[in-house]
């Protein structure tokens, strides 16, 4: 499987794991993201892992939990109603400080909602869905070749500054099928883990994995020691994707399926002789704040239009960053609905005043 092969993005995700040396994967059913858990179940077996479908999201998020504890790549997958499940267990591990990866193919919402794809689980992604000052590294992807490679990134990540990445996909992206090509081979796990529950043999001090801390000066230590993280990782690993925004009357930002289909729209605005730039965000956590208010800040820049799947969650983000220098529009779609090209081009002939 080293050639071009045509997989859908579920199934892509599965395999990139796999060759991440991850070998240990605990999940639970639910659409659209069952075919992980489904691929896994026959190819972890043949790359002598361990596959286990949990009885609840509850369960599959402490296994994740305990493996990664004994210094394991694991993974866990679901879609948004069973990530909100997880979220306790999310605190947990960011507390312990130990890495995990765990994937949400994001389905439409609130409650149980609809099987189609959306973008709604951005802010429990991007600011923490459980209790506590912590934070993920969230990558979205945009391409099923992206889930791949994203997936791949997000083992190594997590394993550098020892926290949890979520890749965040939606519906349209699990579902759909692309040519990927896979490299000869992927990093290994890396054996150096000191911190790791592996059994002392005698031969070192005993490890101890917890996020319970009694003392008051014992906890603000750790929370200090995480934001000290987060900036870090702020500061090497926040990723963004621009695309014609040198001289742009009009910049989108939009993530995903929708950066997808801002392309052919920008393509068609371009033919009517408007200038449109594409921001897209690769980080949504952290997010490219910096570059978002470079690109806005140019001279040609009249306006910015924010497109998602949503009521307008990454919008605050995008406004946060701009910071009133440019007037922020907004045009999103919900319950499973894309946006069409012909509805985003009228917006944007609307912003423009064409």
């Amino acid at each position: 499987m080293d050639g071009r092969v045509l997989m859908k993005g579920n199934e892509a995700i599965a395999e990139a794991a796999i060759r991440a040396g991850c070998r240990h994967y605990f999940g639970y059913p639910i659409t659209p993201q069952t075919e992980i858990a489904h691929y896994m179940a026959k190819r972890m077996v043949e790359a002598g892992g361990v596959f286990v479908q949990a009885e609840s999201e509850v369960a599959a998020i402490n296994m994740v939990y305990g493996a990664a504890s004994a210094g394991a790549r694991v993974l866990t997958s679901s879609s948004s109603p069973g990530i909100s499940l997880k979220q306790e267990g999310f605190s947990y591990i960011a507390g312990a400080e130990i890495p995990a990866v765990v994937v949400n193919i994001v389905r439409g919402g609130p409650g149980l909602g609809g099987i189609l794809p959306a973008q709604g689980d951005y802010f429990q992604a991007t600011k923490g869905g459980g209790h506590g000052d912590y934070r993920n590294v969230v990558l979205a992807p945009a391409s099923v070749q992206e889930l791949y490679e994203m997936t791949v990134e997000a083992f190594n990540i997590a394993d550098r500054y020892n926290v949890l990445v979520m890749i965040m996909g939606d519906g349209a992206l699990g579902q759909m099928m692309e040519p990927v090509r896979f490299r000869a081979a992927e990093a290994d796990d890396p054996t150096d883990k000191p911190w790791a529950l592996t059994g002392t043999r005698g031969k070192r001090e005993h490890n101890y994995v917890t996020s319970i801390y009694i003392e008051a000066d014992d906890l603000e230590a750790l929370n200090l020691r995480l934001q000290a993280k987060y900036r870090e990782i702020e500061k090497n690993e926040t990723r963004v994707e621009t695309t014609g925004c040198e001289g742009a009357e009009l910049l989108i930002t939009a993530f995903g399926t929708c950066s997808r289909i801002m392309k052919n729209v920008i393509a068609s605005a371009e033919a009517e002789g408007i200038r449109v730039g594409l921001v897209r965000p690769v980080t949504l956590w952290p997010f490219p704040s910096e570059a978002v208010a470079q690109m806005a800040a140019q001279p040609s820049v009249k306006a910015l239009l924010d497109v998602e799947l949503n009521a307008g969650q990454m919008l605050e983000d995008v406004r946060l960053a701009v910071n009133g220098a440019k007037p922020v529009h907004f045009h999103g779609r919900m319950g499973g609905n894309l946006p069409t090209q012909a509805e985003l081009l009228d917006k944007i002939r609307e912003i423009v005043g064409r």
